[in-house]
């Protein structure tokens, strides 16, 4: 009896063993793989962190992906490594995928016209250029303002943003003039909405989220309750690292095509020439920026910058990057209250790049 009773509780042992194994596979699966971090790149690291702390930079994490795994990561001032993280204009990276996502589900199409999606919303008198810009005018910055009208709409209590973007002054010709313009990527999460039924943050969440094991995230909204698309999306470092590293596959995730291949080709693309945030062409002249010392004068595709280096990013204001560099098969994700981000991805470019 003594000895069937042994053997049953080895048994149940043994079962209870494999149970916890499989959580403990199925949590590792969730992530992105871990592998030791090299000895240059260990150094390099450190060299990296002293230029940091030298140039007063409140870096929050940083997670460097190379060859689908992480080879170093680390967290630290406000930055913790399980709490999501405001992402400021990475957000804008999520709505683009979103437009992809319901172009080749037949639902948009890159020529529509934005006017179509809001006749009820439109001013009595409508120009030309307002009647002529389109989904990809919105997706390249390009759709005609002289100036970003965000702060002025959505400062205004409790106006619509739809009715203020449409009755914004469209001075340029569409598809001519560059000029960064959050709002009009909250357009683009309208037209999404419009068309699907449903909030950004719910369309992506089978589509994308889950696939990439993100959990449904906090994306914040407009009074009229759609998602801000340009601003506002909270994740983890290692969500950022996960959709670079969807991106870097040509959209595909463990053999599954999770976001369109030829739209991800074409939002990494210097699709129209850029400039800063905020800044017109002439006085980016002025500022002696150029293709050599700039990371924001190297063009800009669907919601994503290209940088130096043949890499492309989506970045969000105080230091949020996903910076892509496909000639080392790397990601590198950070979150960050850093005002000169140039000083924070020449840092990156100084220490980290030459050990990937």
């Amino acid at each position: 009896m003594m000895k069937k009773l042994l053997f049953v509780g080895m048994l149940l042992a043994a079962l209870t063993a494999c149970k916890s194994g499989s959580k403990q596979e199925a949590a590792e699966i969730k992530d992105l793989p871990r592998v030791e971090t090299a000895a240059p790149v260990a150094s390099a690291m450190e060299n990296y962190f002293k230029a940091v702390e030298e140039a007063k930079q409140d870096l929050h994490s940083i997670m460097v992906v190379q060859h689908g795994n992480v080879i170093y990561q680390r967290w630290l001032s406000e930055g913790e490594q399980n709490k999501p993280h405001v992402l400021n204009s990475v957000s804008k990276t999520f709505t683009s995928a979103a437009v992809g996502l319901a172009i080749s589900e037949g639902k948009l199409k890159l020529t529509d016209k934005l006017v179509s999606f809001f006749p009820d919303k439109l001013p009595a008198e409508q120009s030309d250029n307002l009647k002529a810009i389109t989904i990809r005018d919105l997706l390249t910055m390009n759709c005609g303002h002289d100036t970003d009208p965000t702060r002025i709409v959505r400062d205004a209590e409790g106006g619509d943003w739809i009715k203020a973007f449409l009755a914004y002054p469209v001075e340029h010709q569409p598809g001519t003039f560059y000029c960064y313009n959050s709002l009009g990527t909250y357009m683009l999460s309208a037209i999404v909405q419009q068309v699907t039924g449903e909030k950004v943050v719910d369309y992506l969440t089978p589509r994308l989220f889950e696939p990439l094991n993100i959990e449904k995230p906090e994306w914040q909204e407009s009074p009229q309750g759609i998602n801000t698309g340009g601003w506002g999306l909270f994740l983890k470092t290692e969500d950022l690292a996960k959709m670079g590293q969807l991106i870097l596959q040509g959209g595909k995730w463990n053999g599954k095509q999770v976001l369109p291949a030829d739209y991800v080709a074409e939002m990494q693309k210097s699709q129209v020439p850029c400039v800063p945030a905020g800044v017109k062409p002439e006085q980016a002249q002025e500022m002696g920026l150029n293709k050599e010392n700039s990371d924001w004068v190297q063009g800009y595709g669907y919601q994503m910058w290209r940088c130096r280096h043949n890499a492309f990013r989506a970045d969000g204001a105080n230091g949020q990057y996903i910076i892509v560099i496909p000639d080392k098969d790397a990601v590198i994700a950070t979150t960050a209250n850093i005002g000169d981000m140039q000083a924070e991805i020449n840092l990156i470019w100084d220490y980290i790049l030459p050990v990937l």
